[in-house]
């Protein structure tokens, strides 16, 4: 049986950038990125009119 996908690919992150990875902190990575995933998809599909331009001066 394969691996799911986000498995496959924090194990290949955490081997590419040579961090050690504890089985313990697996599921607390892997919510962690489902959750930025589902955030950037809402950026990602958001549509932006052809005329939006970024700001020039970003002031928070």
């Amino acid at each position: 049986m394969a691996s799911p996908p986000l498995d496959d690919f924090i194990a290949a992150a955490a081997a590419t950038l040579d961090l050690p990875l504890e089985p313990a902190w697996q599921p607390a990575v892997k919510a962690n990125l489902e959750v930025s995933l589902k955030l950037a998809n809402l950026v990602a599909d958001f549509a932006l009119p052809d005329e939006a331009e970024p700001a020039p001066i970003f002031k928070a």
